[in-house]
């Protein structure tokens, strides 16, 4: 019987980027609750692990030396410095999950995102905040940033929001259950999508 996703022998890929703050972890942890054939990729960074957060379940964390040492190997899908520290995919995983049938969600930063695009088939989606100035509330009430933190990521946003053309689908998010119904509904079109080989 078919079932609303997870038909396809190989899963698709899908790529979200967001700013810091606009919600992007939590929406894609609502789909990988409600659908079991949606995993989240892991990313490799080289930044310390914030309070509360688990090696292997939140990041792969590594030292620059173990990071460039994979560049050198070719392991990355795409990585990018971002804010002094590295961030990559690892290929290898990202394979190994498409083989069994899951839809793979990257979720990285769109330095990585647009080297990708030329590189794989899949679907970029970019999520925004409603506003500038309310992603600085939503960073200022999260309390895990420096303010001269908070200034950075609202500036590196502000270059964000300029890539948004490059990407195939673009949502708001200016209230989460509005926003999940997008995703959730761009996530399985899809994989229903007609696709001529």
């Amino acid at each position: 019987m078919t079932r609303i996703i997870g038909n396809l022998q190989e899963g698709l890929l899908f790529v979200i980027s967001a700013p810091a703050g606009t919600g992007k972890t939590t929406l894609v942890h609502m789909l990988c609750e409600e659908f079991s054939c949606i995993k989240e990729s892991i990313s490799c960074t080289t930044r310390p692990p914030r309070h509360g957060e688990v090696n292997g379940l939140h990041y792969t964390f590594l030292s620059e030396e173990e990071f460039k040492l994979k560049i050198k190997q070719g392991a990355f899908l795409e990585y990018a410095e971002v804010f002094g520290h590295f961030y990559g995919t690892l290929k290898e995983a990202v394979d190994d999950d498409r083989k069994k049938g899951s839809h793979v969600i990257l979720v990285i930063d769109t330095q990585g995102a647009l080297q990708l695009k030329s590189k794989v088939e899949g679907s970029f989606i970019f999520i925004s905040p409603p506003s500038l100035s309310e992603l600085k509330e939503r960073l200022h009430k999260r309390k895990t940033e420096t303010e001269e933190s908070i200034e950075k990521r609202l500036s590196w946003a502000h270059e964000e929001l300029k890539m948004v053309s490059h990407y195939d689908y673009h949502i708001v998010n200016d209230n989460l259950i509005v926003a999940y119904d997008v995703l959730r509904s761009i996530i399985i079109a899809e994989e229903h999508k007609f696709r001529r080989t």
